[in-house]
């Protein structure tokens, strides 16, 4: 069998190709997801950004909501960025009418709570277990209002958690994929290689 992970990037919206770039990077075959045949060939799945409410309907629409909600519950590896995080998150503060998440983090989430598109910025973020700060590009990011006690926080910006990690699943507030620094995702890899 091969050590190579074969992580799926859910190419329904968002920065799909920047995530498959960043993934091939750090040494996983990278593949986009968009039906469930194709969720059921990846040994992970990275959850993009873009914007949580779309990516919900289309989940449903694609017929891809009930079968993430398994493999996420059966343990598959997952990492979330930005509404990726929204879209793990068991429960969100402010949901827009009908918005459904995947689960899998016991944590309550605030959407775009650093602020519109022309407040978006960058910050170094000091994450656990990565050896020096990354460079987090944060564009209408949620932060995370309070985690329950499986989820352990990784990292913080400004007081808010912006990176969360329960068993399998990681995610965070900000775009590591955007900068060319790819350290969170070699950090995704190695938690899917050591589930194989």
């Amino acid at each position: 069998m091969s050590t190579t992970p074969v992580i799926g990037v859910l190419a329904l919206q968002g920065d799909v190709r920047e995530h498959l770039i960043a993934l091939a990077a750090a040494d996983a075959v990278a593949r986009p997801v968009r039906r469930p045949e194709e969720l059921a060939e990846v040994d992970g799945l990275v959850l993009p950004g873009g914007e949580s409410t779309t990516i919900s309907k289309l989940a449903v629409l694609f017929g891809l909501m009930e079968p993430i909600r398994e493999r996420i519950a059966a343990g598959m590896p997952v990492y979330g960025t930005c509404a990726g995080l929204i879209m793990l998150a068991d429960k969100i503060l402010d949901p827009r009418s009908g918005q459904e998440t995947f689960g899998g983090i016991d944590m309550i989430v605030r959407r775009n709570a650093f602020g519109r598109q022309n407040e978006s910025f960058e910050a170094g973020v000091t994450v656990a277990g990565i050896d020096t700060p990354v460079e987090g590009v944060f564009i209408r990011a949620p932060w995370v209002e309070s985690v329950g006690a499986e989820a352990e926080v990784l990292a913080r910006h400004d007081g808010h958690v912006v990176a969360v990690r329960q068993g399998k699943v990681l995610a965070t507030s900000f775009h590591p994929e955007l900068t060319g620094d790819h350290r969170v995702h070699e950090l995704f890899v190695e938690m899917v290689r050591a589930d194989r």
